[in-house]
């Protein structure tokens, strides 16, 4: 913001929206969306009293007017799966140059690989032991994406050529349901489809592995 001397969510809808053709995918989405279109996340009995419908979950980025770095951006399954669809192929998406592939192989790479830590700088990356992550055992090891607290799953792999969008309401009526957390929902979709394409776990045999971990 200081850079550009624009708010945030005027640089996001500028600068990549607009450009990618992203129509259903911004801050503040009662502005530019029906009310009846936004699925309500929880009733929020302790900060707002109501239902938190069409506005950010998150209290810290309400409490910001419901733009922020961390959360507030509303999407639907298409406009997300294109901007991932954009990321797995080095920044770009028909025609239009987003970022350059240095840019994205440097934000998708683990941030300190010489730690166990699997994230990397702006994304989330798969899990460094079996049955962990938010991915579990789908997808290669240069996959990423994000998992949000809501019930969101977004993610892509480069290496085996899928984008999966998952826009579940985790939380609804209320952050006590764990059924997509108990029952593994997001990431045994993402196997169904790593196995559906024909792939391979990415997990072998501690005997079989080649060089450590990536």
């Amino acid at each position: 913001e200081s850079l550009w001397n624009a708010p945030l969510d005027q640089l996001a809808d500028s600068l990549i929206h607009a450009p990618l053709g992203l129509e259903r995918m911004g801050y503040r989405p009662l502005e530019w969306s029906h009310r009846a279109d936004l699925a309500p996340t929880e009733l929020d009995t302790l900060f707002r009293q109501d239902w938190v419908r069409g506005t950010v979950h998150d209290p810290g980025a309400a409490m910001m007017g419901g733009v922020a770095g961390h959360a507030g951006l509303f999407s639907d399954a298409h406009d997300l799966a294109v901007l991932l669809e954009a990321m797995r192929r080095g920044g770009e998406w028909n025609g239009v140059r987003l970022v350059r592939p240095e840019t994205v192989e440097d934000f998708t790479a683990r941030a300190f690989p010489e730690e166990d830590n699997r994230r990397a700088t702006g994304w989330d990356k798969p899990g460094l032991e079996e049955d962990s992550g938010a991915s579990g055992n789908a997808g290669s090891w240069s996959s990423f994406g994000h998992s949000g607290f809501t019930g969101t799953l977004a993610w892509t792999d480069p290496e085996r050529g899928w984008t999966v969008v998952i826009l579940g309401n985790r939380i609804c009526p209320d952050s006590e349901n764990r059924t997509f957390i108990d029952e593994d929902i997001r990431t045994k979709a993402l196997k169904i489809v790593d196995e559906a394409l024909g792939f391979p776990d990415r997990f072998v045999p501690a005997s079989d592995r080649v060089g450590p971990r990536p």
